[in-house]
């Protein structure tokens, strides 16, 4: 299990993800954050990222703010 803090930056030019400096991940996403379209872009992103189906990824908390906590089965 890999546990990922992201911050989400939804309406962006272009879909992808960025390291912070502190480490942390930036989720740059096209999709507004409207009716959870952001987040499952964000899953559907993350999925393609790690390799893994999107039904093993999990947002934990922050389902509603730009800042997630996201749990990854691997």
């Amino acid at each position: 299990m890999k546990i990922l803090r992201l911050k989400v930056k939804p309406n962006s030019r272009q879909q992808m993800l960025q390291q912070s400096e502190d480490g942390n991940l930036i989720a740059l996403l096209k999709s507004p954050p409207i009716e959870g379209k952001a987040n499952q872009e964000l899953i559907q992103l993350l999925a393609k990222e790690f390799d893994v189906p999107k039904s093993l990824i999990r947002i934990k908390a922050g389902a509603s703010s730009k800042n997630k906590l996201v749990e990854i089965d691997i």
